[in-house]
């Protein structure tokens, strides 16, 4: 018999990777992972031959164009547009032609940061950089062209590719002294923990079409985090809490980007493990591969 098709893009990234080691515990379905020298999701030919080979089940969009600030050039911005919208709306549409559930990551970039209190899914959105405003339109394609499950996430981060944890992890090996935002609020989610709400929701056979917000459990500032990875890596550093301001971007930020999950746990049953619990599990991973001379 044949094994429903999850087909997932965006297969190098730091999600798509956790979703390749979750697969092998999860052989009742056949999972094609593709990178973008595999599957270009901009093109549109390429696309539709993968889901008319496949016929998958369900596509688990994991491709983004996430360079928030290059995103804010002239040349880059359609770029940015052309991978975080109109490819998902070339997605949605296969989706719906080949009765596919589509999962469509999303991120806290598509509000303004204004909030006090944990964002609903039924907020305003109003982002405050292009790359926000990408990921807004390819959500608003999405849902308009299929029966979709978009994901909004924050501050990812994981064992694979490139992110804060690992950022600043190599700053803290090389100086003695760092400065990190102290006024921007939000909850990192450690992109295992957003693979293992994902494959929930497959599992689930709930299928509940909307938009659905995910991250780790807590809240605190950038400069908060980096001083939980010093702690973690024992490293000799100084770090220092700076405003905003102090640390001018192409893209402005939001303020506050603490995202409400009530809606996922009640409705799919996805767990919401404390962010303090992520960041332990991933510097585990970089910290042994640091001591046995790799690269993390």
């Amino acid at each position: 018999m044949q094994l429903p098709v999850i087909l997932v893009s965006g297969a190098n990234g730091q999600l798509g990777n956790e979703l390749k080691l979750l697969s092998a515990a999860l052989q009742q379905y056949q999972w094609v992972f593709t990178g973008s020298a595999e599957l270009n999701i901009t093109a549109t030919e390429q696309v539709g031959a993968y889901f008319e080979k496949y016929k998958p089940a369900f596509f688990i969009n994991t491709a983004a164009y996430t360079a928030v600030d290059k995103a804010e050039s002239k040349t880059e911005k359609p770029v940015a547009m052309a991978v975080n919208a109109e490819a998902v709306a070339g997605i949605a549409q296969q989706c719906a032609l080949y009765n596919t559930r589509l999962i469509h990551i999303s991120t806290d970039y598509v509000f303004d940061g204004t909030a006090e209190n944990p964002i609903t899914e039924g907020t305003a959105v109003k982002p405050v950089n292009w790359y926000g405003f990408t990921k807004l339109k390819g959500e608003q394609s999405a849902m308009s062209l299929t029966d979709a499950v978009i994901i909004r996430t924050s501050w990812v981060y994981s064992s694979f590719g490139h992110n804060f944890v690992k950022t600043m992890m190599r700053l803290m090996q090389s100086r003695t002294e760092i400065s990190v935002v102290n006024d921007q609020m939000g909850s990192p989610t450690y992109a295992a923990h957003l693979a293992t709400a994902i494959v929930t929701i497959i599992e689930q056979n709930n299928w509940q079409p909307g938009v659905y917000h995910f991250c780790d459990e807590g809240r605190i500032t950038w400069y908060e985090f980096a001083c939980a990875i010093r702690d973690a890596g024992k490293y000799n550093c100084t770090v220092l809490p700076i405003a905003t301001t102090g640390y001018p971007t192409p893209a402005k930020r939001p303020r506050y980007s603490l995202l409400n999950c009530d809606k996922i746990k009640n409705i799919y049953g996805v767990p919401q493990k404390p962010w303090q619990l992520g960041l332990d599990a991933c510097m585990d991973i970089l910290l042994t591969r640091q001591q046995s001379g790799q690269q993390f």
